[in-house]
């Protein structure tokens, strides 16, 4: 590990935050959002939005796109779009949003335990929860993990079900030459400020077939308060769309997200280098045929040599914000404790109180890195 100079890093000149959002030079922004006080089209999928759809369409190597107000309204949209009902198997180590999105289409959560190293749905374990209600599988590519994905379309296959990816996390990852964005039935990406590639508040659905185009169709008119024509509200939709200032930032954004994810690459795996062999310290594994986008490095402690709680306080003591990431387990919320014991998922809720998310984003120097480490093993 590099020695960190104590005059100089003792304590961070700023705050050190879990993650900054990546951001183009202010003049390339502005020279696209010149057009709009031109136009004055600021959302309706304007000209932006259906550039970002086509680049995005190519980017992530996917059959079709549409494009949402936020990551949660694709997933909740999308869920609606195939109309299930009945049970939806799921993990419980995932952001509120999963869970949620399955509740309100009244839908009933079914937890699946994770597997230890890469935190994502143990598939050895969906069909013993597949009941004659189950619906569909909703798994979380967890930091950008990508799920054992072969399993779950097997066992989807051979019930029936539909598969919905939440794939917030792994923006720009491929399997082999395969886009993430093609698995299952449907795929759902966030792009959030904090995420590795953002529109400031986004997201999407991409799917790898639909011949008839009727998913396209759908979430289309879902996203746009069900209206099919000048005179015609065929479904009970919402209002999704993404605009125009959003869509114009994710086409600047774009144009930089590779050399962004390359230079979180550079902070993880000084993280990994300086931690690898630390006893009490462990890294969650991705699959060998994954690209990685790098875009959060989890990190889990043993609870013994290691605790939690201690390294986040002691990070934060010296202005570090790091995240219990996730903490606690969607079975554990207290919207859901009344129906669930996180103790069935026992797994997810262990990992659930060891993990901390460190700071990564590209602009993250390497010595504020070997700092960060240094608290952690000091």
């Amino acid at each position: 590990m590099a020695e960190v100079k104590e005059n100089k890093n003792t304590y961070p000149p700023e705050p050190i935050t879990v993650t900054k959002a990546s951001l183009p030079e202010f003049g390339e922004y502005e020279e696209l959002i010149k057009k709009l006080w031109e136009n004055r089209w600021l959302t309706n999928m304007g000209m932006y939005h259906e550039e970002l759809k086509k680049r995005l369409r190519d980017y992530l190597k996917v059959g079709g796109a549409e494009l949402f107000v936020n990551g949660h309204m694709a997933l909740e949209m999308a869920v609606q779009a195939f109309g299930l009902s009945g049970e939806v198997i799921t993990t419980p180590f995932t952001f509120a949003s999963t869970t949620h999105a399955i509740v309100r289409n009244g839908l009933k959560p079914v937890f699946c335990d994770i597997r230890e190293d890469d935190c994502t749905i143990d598939a050895e374990m969906i069909e013993g929860l597949i009941t004659e209600d189950t619906c569909a599988i909703i798994p979380v590519h967890v930091y950008g993990n990508i799920c054992e994905y072969e399993k779950i379309d097997e066992i989807a296959k051979s019930h029936g079900l539909k598969v919905i990816y939440d794939a917030a996390h792994a923006f720009g990852e491929t399997v082999g030459d395969m886009g993430v964005g093609n698995l299952g039935d449907a795929s759902m990406f966030s792009f959030h400020a904090t995420k590795v590639f953002n529109t400031i508040e986004g997201g999407a659905v991409t799917w790898r077939k639909d011949p008839e185009g009727e998913l396209e169709s759908k979430l289309y008119k879902l996203k746009n308060f069900g209206i099919t024509g000048k005179e015609a509200v065929e479904y009970v939709g919402g209002n999704a769309k993404m605009n125009e200032f959003c869509a114009a930032m994710g086409l600047c954004n774009l144009r930089h997200v590779d050399r962004w994810m390359e230079e979180r690459k550079r902070v993880f795996d000084r993280y990994r280098k300086n931690l690898g062999r630390v006893n009490g310290i462990r890294f969650l594994e991705p699959r060998e045929d994954q690209k990685l986008n790098f875009a959060y490095m989890p990190v889990v402690f043993d609870g013994e040599i290691f605790d939690r709680d201690d390294v986040y306080e002691r990070l934060l003591e010296r202005d570090i914000l790091s995240r219990k990431y996730f903490y606690p387990c969607a079975n554990a919320y207290d919207c859901y404790r009344d129906f669930y014991d996180a103790k069935d998922t026992p797994v997810a809720l262990n990992i659930s109180k060891n993990i901390l998310t460190l700071p990564i984003y590209p602009e993250l120097p390497d010595e504020s890195v070997d700092l960060i480490c240094e608290i952690i093993t000091g």
